[in-house]
């Protein structure tokens, strides 16, 4: 049984449309999967985002930065940071800016998912690739390759001229300049490997409290710029 084509493969209209939603959120699945660390939480999180919000029948996201932060379990100034980054990659369009009282609207950018995912749905199977392209039907898909668009995300996130964990400390002191003064500052870093981060403290008692009291906090701040971390280990 084939899927009819959607009658603009930029909008969830027409037959199919109902389950053409969760064959994008697989496709931003495999995206992220197959991208690096910060790629994969920035889908991860935007996946829960659609999942729990999205208005498929009015095709608009529309939820307050403080509902995005206690979903991600983050801070807003790392929402801000991260729908900066989604809106810079097209994935997300702003449709109504937030004013005071209002928050601001987005759509998805249907045509730019395709266009990213394109060359992951092979890898979901056969069926999905066959269904995916007669959902689309003419209307042309430019094919990129994930390290395109991996390059392309990376680039701009560097041109400030900070190192991630520069941002990271950015970050931390941002979000409690003393703690970050007595505790954060003090810290070197030493790289992140594979999920694991590797710091320097000047102290075993300083790498006690940071594990005992601040580890969430720190996370927090490492995930946004590295992706997923998976342990914290002192050198």
């Amino acid at each position: 049984m084939t899927s009819a084509p959607l009658q603009n493969a930029t909008r969830l209209t027409g037959p199919g449309a109902a389950s053409f939603k969760y064959d994008l959120l697989a496709g931003l699945s495999v995206v992220g999967l197959a991208s690096p660390g910060v790629t994969m939480t920035s889908m991860t999180r935007l996946i829960s985002l659609l999942t729990a919000r999205y208005n498929w029948k009015r095709d608009e996201l529309c939820v307050g930065q403080r509902e995005m932060a206690r979903m991600w379990s983050v801070n807003e100034r790392t929402v801000k940071r991260e729908i900066k980054r989604l809106t810079g990659l097209e994935i997300l369009v702003c449709t109504r800016p937030g004013v005071r009282g209002r928050v601001a609207a987005y759509r998805l950018n249907i045509a730019r998912i395709l266009e990213l995912s394109e060359p992951g749905w092979a890898l979901i199977g056969p069926d999905f690739e066959q269904r995916m392209r007669e959902r689309v039907g003419n209307t042309a898909v430019k094919v990129i390759s994930l390290q395109d668009y991996v390059n392309a995300r990376v680039g701009p996130a560097e041109a400030d001229g900070q190192a991630p964990w520069d941002r990271v400390r950015e970050d931390l002191a941002h979000t409690d300049t003393a703690v970050f003064a007595a505790w954060f500052d003090r810290l070197e870093f030493e790289g992140f490997v594979d999920g694991t981060l590797t710091l320097k403290a000047p102290s075993r008692f300083v790498e006690r409290y940071i594990e005992t009291h601040l580890a969430q906090q720190l996370r927090s701040a490492v995930e946004t710029e590295f992706g997923a971390m998976r342990a914290l280990v002192f050198a």
